[in-house]
């Protein structure tokens, strides 16, 4: 199993070419394919455990090749069988005998390409072609029974069996690699993230493949559930950067990033109400008119005794941006204050424009890209007031404690959730680094296949 997930890793979505630039791109490297090789004993036992059912012995050398602007090419050579059994013969009603037998197979070669194609639902689907395989000798000995008679057409018999052997091979070959198929099924074409957004991470250009390396370019686009509209910009092109270290790489582009924004936005996620019981017990500021009449005093003065409500809301799509070592977010929104009557109506007091800077720290946390932000910096101008002109930089300690206290704290629940990661089957990350460089973030590790 562990093979079969990593080959279908090696070939995973790799539609026709198409021209937009990718969001995401991936680098298996020539330590990751080895990993792989390693695996090869695997697709060993599935292929002798289809051939019999008998007790047999046997060495194997075999490789999975790269062919560069091609594809993947699967090799079994220089192998030995050795395999006993039992015979019977029944003739009529009067004639039955039985015994015994030793098969030795000798010179076994199999080379097969694997052809990729997508499936109905747009995931890939592999099938071997151009399969070809040989039987150096195959020799039969029989005991018991009337064996000396069998023995005798010895050499009949082997050439019967050398050429049923090889004929036999490439369909079970092609049964061997079609059993990648429900393993392809498993990459996470269309992950959902949450009730917003889902990220889509099919192929955008047919694999670059290399001696030692593939690199597959994704989509890597959010799009909310069950509504995928494009945003007003495009992702650029960018390439990774010529490391090996690891088995792995994924370039996670500021596209990627910006598409969130566009979605959460769109979705209307980006907004929050805040009420006094969201504010430390021990704060001296209160979300009501007495607090804030210090800092106006016609708030006091028109709604005295009232407890109050902001809501915060973005009023355009962040823009988040991608330098060496550094993630920003610039949100531009509103601040709308309400006082809340009697009757539980609210009143609108006053809507601040709200300019705010924040860094992102991004980190990998089991198969998913998660985050927290810290405020930088942030600036209030007076939109519309209800309540006559008053000083908005009074606002500005308040504002910002508010922000730092329950806004950001909310936001990072969310981001510290995460999104995943393109991934098949049962994969785990393991050593994972990640850096931020100019416009795309990098994702280097190495690779598990569990179960």
């Amino acid at each position: 199993m562990l093979l079969r997930c990593w080959l279908a890793l090696l070939v995973a979505l790799i539609p026709a070419a198409l021209s937009t630039n990718p969001g995401v791109k991936v680098k298996l490297t020539e330590k990751g394919i080895e990993y792989g090789k390693e695996k090869i004993a695997v697709i060993r036992r599935q292929f002798t455990q289809r051939t019999t059912k008998f007790k047999w012995t046997g060495i194997f050398t075999s490789e999975v090749d790269l062919v560069p602007g091609s594809a993947v090419k699967l090799s079994i050579g220089d192998a030995y069988i050795s395999l006993n059994g039992h015979w019977r013969v029944k003739y009529l009603r009067f004639i039955k005998d039985s015994g015994s037998f030793d098969l030795n197979v000798n010179g076994l070669t199999i080379t097969t390409g694997i052809a990729i194609k997508s499936d109905e639902t747009g995931r890939p689907a592999v099938s071997s072609v151009n399969c070809a395989a040989t039987v150096g000798s195959a020799k039969i000995k029989f005991h018991g029974g009337a064996s000396w008679l069998y023995n005798l057409f010895e050499k009949f018999v082997d050439k019967a069996l050398r050429n049923a052997l090889q004929k036999q091979i490439c369909p079970l070959v092609a049964d061997a690699v079609s059993d990648l198929n429900p393993h392809l099924k498993t990459l996470n074409v269309l992950a959902k993230v949450d009730q917003y957004a889902e990220i889509e991470y099919s192929m955008v250009s047919s694999p670059i493949i290399s001696n030692s390396s593939i690199d597959l370019s994704l989509k890597g686009e959010f799009y909310n559930i069950g509504r995928h509209q494009e945003p007003p910009f495009s992702p650029k092109d960018f390439s990774l950067p010529p490391q090996i270290n690891n088995m792995l790489y994924i370039g996670m582009s500021v596209f990627t990033a910006n598409s969130a924004a566009f979605v959460y936005d769109k979705a209307g996620a980006l907004s929050l109400y805040i009420t006094d019981d969201m504010i430390p017990k021990g704060s001296p500021f209160r979300l009501n008119t007495r607090t804030f009449g210090v800092f106006i005093p016609q708030i006091a003065q028109k709604f005295p005794g009232l407890m109050m409500k902001l809501l915060v809301k973005t009023v355009k799509n962040p823009i988040i941006t991608f330098e060496p070592n550094n993630v920003t977010i610039q949100a531009t929104a509103t601040v709308t204050a309400y006082a809340i009557q009697p009757n539980s109506t609210l009143s609108p007091l006053f809507v601040l424009n709200l300019e705010t800077s924040v860094s992102a720290n991004v980190f990998v946390s089991g198969m998913r890209l998660a985050g927290s932000v810290t405020l930088n910096k942030m600036n209030l101008t007076l939109g519309t007031s209800y309540v006559g002109q008053f000083q908005v930089r009074s606002l500005d300690n308040m504002l910002q404690m508010l922000l730092k206290v329950v806004v950001i704290p909310k936001l990072n629940v969310q981001l510290g959730k995460g999104y995943p990661l393109p991934t098949i089957g049962k994969m785990k990350l393991v050593n994972s680094q990640l850096q931020v460089l100019k416009d795309y973030m990098l994702i280097g590790t190495d690779v598990q296949f569990t179960g």
